[in-house]
């Protein structure tokens, strides 16, 4: 090439100048070879376009609806009795905070900030879990719930002992992002019965039937709280039944808890499931998210935890979870993690999230009985006592992709097509026109 030929000859000399109209020549004649029309092809042609995701196609269509009542179910995220955001008052104290100490903006390290780890670990287990005082853990900061999810992901394809094929097995239905987020990391995702469509509640025999039935070694996912999205969970009485079984079938317990707190208002009890098998001697993984407890739903903030045998595991787990992180994103962004630290780890500012914690998860257990109750007032025959039965911010309403069509087109209420709703879109305005457009579409 006229590089190398450089290294040996100057550019002004006959012998650069000559292989450099040669190399001129030749480049013009391939350019000659080819197609006129073949110039200017894209790269990209072949590509098709990608299915629409369903909840921005919910999202959409209620906004194109000009019906002053029009009421949009879809979206998962939190918002107050008068239907807007709400941002914590004890996140915005601790901006505050976190604004007055002047912080830097330099790169936060690999595994995220110590203190969130610490604190986000200590939330999930209890502050005074064996797993936290031991030091038998592992937590490095996600990109929320999803990151952590992925990091689960990669870390089980890489290191994961499975017992033939590289499965996990996911309650049916689970969130619809499992699916791709376990493909991606080369892990295929396979249900178990979970959700009983004719009690619209837990299809616990089922559940227990088809763990039962599982090659040991095998890789199974729980929701820890507010299973999303049918907002059915097992039973404080359930939680050790599953445990049991897990562990006589040496089944290994991967865990996604991204609503605790949310879905009871009470942290703790809401960690019951985790703790349960905590307390079984199960060393699970967990996955976590800030952005429904904390309403950080922007700052993408989670965490992602290995427990391991002792405190020299973890190390060696850290090692490699830091390099699995390294090229996938370098390290995780520091706002939101200085904000939920900040949270967390000031007494005054805890207490206060705590309270708001309870007061967003108590809006929607209200939003859940008057929901019912006008159901039954206006003398719909059906039986909706798992409306109140399920937890959390959704609620599978057992309604058919039929009635949930009727409810767009001549209500203008807009949900998913498998009838989940999201509670957080119900207020007080609007749960006596839902009630009656649900007993319409339902009768």
């Amino acid at each position: 090439s006229a590089a190398r030929v450089s290294q040996f000859a100057p550019p002004t000399t006959p012998a650069f100048k000559m292989m450099s109209f040669r190399l001129t020549v030749r480049a013009a004649a391939r350019q000659a070879m080819v197609p006129q029309g073949a110039r200017t092809m894209s790269a990209w042609d072949h590509l098709e376009m990608g299915p629409a995701d369903p909840i921005l196609g919910v999202t959409e269509a209620f906004k194109a609806d000009k019906n002053p009542k029009k009421i949009n179910l879809g979206v998962g995220a939190y918002r107050d009795d008068d239907g807007k955001p709400f941002v914590l008052s004890s996140v915005r104290k601790a901006e505050h905070v976190i604004s007055e100490e002047n912080r830097d903006k330099e790169y936060s390290p690999i595994g995220g900030g110590a203190d969130f780890c610490k604190l986000s670990a200590e939330l999930a287990f209890g502050e005074n879990s064996p797993v936290i005082t031991s030091g038998s853990y592992v937590t490095v900061q996600s990109i929320s719930g999803t990151g952590a999810l992925r990091i689960c992901g990669e870390f089980l394809n890489k290191f994961f002992k499975f017992p033939k094929k590289k499965l996990i097995h996911v309650p049916n239905p689970t969130w619809g992002n499992h699916l791709p987020i376990m493909r991606d990391s080369k892990i295929e995702p396979i249900f178990y019965s979970y959700y009983n469509p004719e009690t619209c509640g837990l299809d616990f025999d089922g559940m227990m039937g088809d763990l039962s039935n599982l090659e040991k070694g095998s890789a199974v996912m729980f929701h820890a709280c507010a299973h999303n999205p049918t907002g059915v969970d097992p039973s404080p009485e359930q939680w050790p039944e599953i445990s049991q079984l897990v562990k006589e079938n040496g089944l290994f317990p991967v865990f996604d808890m991204a609503y605790q707190g949310f879905a009871s208002g009470d942290c703790d009890r809401d960690a019951l499931g985790l703790r349960t098998f905590i307390d079984d001697g199960h060393k699970p993984l967990l996955c976590q998210s800030f952005a429904k407890n904390m309403g950080m739903y922007g700052e993408r903030i989670g965490a992602f935890t290995v427990v391991t045998d002792d405190a020299a595991e973890a190390d060696r787990v850290n090692s490699q979870l830091k390099i699995l992180i390294r090229p996938m994103y370098s390290n995780p962004p520091i706002n939101g993690a200085r904000i939920a630290a900040t949270v967390m780890g000031t007494p005054e500012l805890r207490k206060e999230w705590m309270g708001e914690v309870k007061v967003m998860a108590d809006r929607i257990i209200t939003m859940r009985s008057m929901l019912k109750s006008n159901l039954t007032r206006l003398g719909s025959t059906r039986d909706w006592e798992h409306v109140t039965n399920q937890i959390g911010m959704f609620c599978y309403t057992g309604m058919t992709a039929e009635q949930v069509a009727s409810l767009a087109a001549d209500h203008s209420i807009y949900c998913t097509k498998d009838g989940r709703i999201s509670m957080a879109g119900v207020t007080s305005g609007n749960v006596e026109y839902l009630a009656s457009a649900m007993h319409d579409v339902t009768k």
